[in-house]
């Protein structure tokens, strides 16, 4: 299985909302979110589901990956706010596996350092907080089919926006 983490576009400044969950994407970050999306489109991407944080700024990222044609389906997960728990990811997708065998592709829209650690601990077992992962930027990561994702996952990918602009 492929698995794609992807960052938020770039979203107005913290200090503009009274709670950090309502920021939303500003125009630049739905323009480079939009750009990057395209891409990812051009070279043929296409996700069977995309998770969602719950946070707006992450919501309108996926939102947009929809809209591009990555993906017909989105969905919310909290575990993909911030300080997220990998653990209730991994059980969540161990029974989505079951009920959706074969080669399937996903993609997971969340946030810093999060993502960054997550994809440490899905290939060296745990997170050393060394990935960073800019806003729209993308880590594509190969899962193992039959057991555990955790330090047994290999990575492929990992980009800037810049990169895929």
């Amino acid at each position: 299985m492929e698995l794609y983490l992807i960052r938020h576009g770039i979203a107005a400044a913290k200090d503009a909302y009274d709670k950090d969950e309502e920021r939303p994407l500003t125009d630049e970050g739905r323009k480079k979110t939009r750009q990057v999306a395209k891409q990812l489109g051009d070279r043929k991407l296409h996700f069977d589901l995309i998770l969602t944080s719950p946070l707006v700024r992450a919501r309108e990222t996926a939102t947009i990956l929809q809209d591009i044609g990555l993906s017909s389906q989105i969905e919310e997960i909290t575990s993909l706010a911030p300080d997220g728990n990998i653990q209730d990811w991994i059980s969540w997708l161990q029974a989505w596996q079951q009920n959706h065998p074969g080669d399937r592709c996903l993609a997971l829209v969340g946030h810093q350092p999060d993502l960054g650690n997550w994809a440490e601990t899905l290939v060296w077992g745990n997170a050393q907080e060394k990935l960073l992962l800019k806003k729209s930027g993308v880590i594509g990561l190969k899962l193992p089919e039959t057991e555990t994702p955790i330090g047994r996952s290999e990575l492929f990918l990992l980009t800037s926006p810049k990169w895929l602009l």
